[in-house]
């Protein structure tokens, strides 16, 4: 019985955002969390152009709304816009870029375009970050992927199933689709392997000294005992 409730949020929940991104484009938002309140659903549309999703006077966000009522019985759906403070560390930003990139210029510089994205992810302070790009689209006969990282990451276990973020894009161009894959390990996620000095207080380091010394003094004078 749980089991299928869970299931059934579950998909509710991808039917709204699949709606939503039927309203308005999915290159426009990063991603959506929807939670519970005594209030009603609070939906929250994280994107780096907050712009696109109000639209003009808060257009889009009055249809969403209305959307939401007729269409999936919300009683109360609370929509909130939040703005991605750094772009550059998140992988649904990064990948629609690349993506925008393609569908412009086409993939002929894809190397160049992962690698200045890949180094823009660094400078914004991620700890690793590794993109993909793959498919028919890709230039060359031979190579149909290609792999650009930099930095940490994790390939498995707890860090990598609940803390890396990750997002997947499509560019579909003349030549066939390209697959982009964003994975980014932010710099606020603290790694279990990571040890940090700490710094001792200058009394401290005082009071230490005076110890070593004390002691290199006593065992000097031990030995010179023995020796006699």
């Amino acid at each position: 019985m749980i089991e299928r409730q869970i299931l059934s949020k579950k998909m509710k929940e991808n039917l709204i955002e699949g709606y939503i991104a039927e309203q308005i484009s999915s290159k426009a938002y990063s991603r959506i969390e929807i939670k519970k309140t005594p209030l009603g659903e609070r939906i929250l549309v994280y994107t780096s152009k907050p712009g696109l999703v109000v639209g003009r006077g808060g257009s889009n966000i009055s249809k969403l709304t209305h959307g939401l009522k007729t269409r999936f019985d919300l009683e109360n759906p609370q929509i909130e816009v939040i703005e991605i403070e750094n772009p550059n560390l998140d992988p649904k930003t990064i990948a629609d870029k690349i993506v925008a990139n393609f569908e412009r210029y086409g993939p002929k510089r894809f190397k160049s375009v992962g690698y200045r994205s890949l180094q823009d992810i660094m400078d914004a302070g991620a700890t690793g970050a590794e993109i993909v790009i793959s498919g028919r689209g890709v230039p060359g006969s031979r190579a149909k992927s290609w792999r650009f990282s930099a930095g940490h990451l994790k390939k498995s276990g707890d860090i990598s199933e609940n803390y890396m973020i990750r997002a997947i894009s499509v560019a579909h161009l003349k030549s066939g689709s390209v697959g982009i894959k964003v994975s980014i390990l932010t710099p606020d996620v603290e790694l279990p392997d990571n040890i940090r000095m700490k710094e001792l207080p200058a009394e401290d380091k005082k009071i230490n000294l005076e110890k070593t010394k004390k002691e290199d003094k006593e065992n000097k004078e031990d030995a010179e005992e023995k020796e006699s």
